[in-house]
């Protein structure tokens, strides 16, 4: 295991009917805030109402942004910074998935500073404050509920770019399973393939001796896989989608990062696919991931065929290793089919005309190489793209 510390300080706050707490949570914070949305599900479904109810008795303020989309967009970020510098508003509340999470996030980060908030997502310095922000959750899938991560879509030149930051951690997070009982098929399928991709960028490793969050990781995998089909037949299973929406969470909230290094690798590949096409990230998740699977899979085959054996149940060979590995990956490939995922970009619509442009992208005109677990250079990305065709 390499040294490690570890600190997570959002609170969570999980069950049936808990966003009626927010005001309370709200208001240890600021009373005047950014209420931060997406389209008007929220509205349709009550929730808005539930929540502004519990804002307006405990004494909040608050200005409405909606309007966020999938890969939240770099303009709307910039409209939110502006009405939190124009109405002095000290928080930001986001309701909503992954993305409405992100866009929050970055607007946290763009309200304190003079600059532009998009040289964070360029590397161009680090954030050294940002408003704090609280979340309630809809869509069990990025984790960003309690991670330190943000990504935002720059139109102009379409790039997906991320930032990691402890100083964006939400101080709260409202979780009720209920909340994701209206989720569309696709839309969960996309939430369950973008959680098993948090889980797997972190289990292929070159660190030794991370057995302890080996397992864990494996754990959480093994659940998803008997949860998903659960919420799929009964979108009302309270105890399924409970499971589901706490393992999201964990899968990302920098637990099972200790003592080991992660890759990452197939979210910077897909991140190209995405920025360009506007696809959903966990689709994208299900066809970039088998193609690197099968790209580096010489690179540690024992770790291949313990996560096949222990994971997916493949029947151990000791004397045909690869066999056993690659039946792993066609296993996950046909859970993602059952799902109702595709596992190939033709299955996204996307043929492989701009594949030199994605990997151009994704390494900088090849100025620099991506992952952790093996280092790709711009002709391996485009190798993997082509293998994902």
């Amino acid at each position: 295991m390499k040294n490690f510390e570890f600190r997570n300080p959002t609170k969570i706050i999980f069950g049936r009917g808990v966003e009626e707490k927010v005001g309370d949570e709200v208001g240890a914070c600021s009373q005047k805030i950014l209420l931060h949305f997406g389209g008007g599900s929220i509205k349709a479904s009550g929730l808005y109402d539930r929540v502004t109810a519990s804002l307006r008795q405990a004494g909040i303020t608050w200005v409405e942004l909606g309007g966020v989309k999938p890969n939240p967009r770099l303009n709307l970020v910039y409209e939110g910074i502006k009405l939190c510098k124009e109405n002095n508003l000290g928080m930001i509340l986001a309701v909503g998935g992954g993305s409405v999470i992100d866009s929050a996030k970055a607007i946290a980060m763009g309200s304190v500073i003079e600059g532009d908030v998009w040289d964070f997502y360029l590397g161009k310095g680090v954030p050294v404050n940002a408003l704090p922000i609280g979340t309630i959750l809809t869509i069990p899938a990025a984790g960003s509920e309690a991670s330190t991560g943000t990504v935002i879509t720059n139109e102009d030149g379409w790039l997906k770019r991320a930032v990691n930051s402890e100083l964006i951690y939400p101080r709260f997070s409202i979780l009720n399973p209920e909340l994701a009982f209206s989720l569309p098929r696709f839309q969960v399928a996309c939430g369950v393939a973008d959680i098993m991709a948090h889980l797997m960028e972190r289990y292929f490793t070159n660190v030794s001796h991370v057995a302890f969050t080996d397992r864990l990781i494996e754990a959480t995998l093994k659940t998803l896989i008997s949860l998903a089909p659960l919420v799929m037949k009964n979108p009302q299973d309270y105890d399924a989608w409970s499971e589901l929406m706490w393992a999201g969470t964990i899968a990302h909230n920098n637990i099972l990062d200790t003592g080991r290094v992660g890759d990452w690798a197939s979210h910077d590949i897909e991140h190209e696919i995405s920025g360009i096409y506007d696809v959903a990230h966990g689709a994208g998740l299900a066809v970039v991931f088998p193609a690197w699977m099968k790209y580096v899979l010489h690179h540690d085959l024992n770790r291949f065929v313990q996560w096949s054996v222990r994971v997916w149940n493949v029947e151990m060979d000791v004397f045909d290793p690869e066999a056993v590995a690659l039946a792993g990956i066609e296993k996950m490939e046909g859970f993602f089919r059952s799902i109702g995922l595709g596992t190939q970009l033709a299955d996204l619509g996307i043929q492989d005309d701009r594949i030199d442009e994605m990997a151009d992208k994704c390494t900088g005109g090849n100025t620099r190489t991506v992952g952790n677990f093996v280092k790709l250079d711009r002709e391996a990305v485009r190798k993997i793209l082509l293998l994902a065709k």
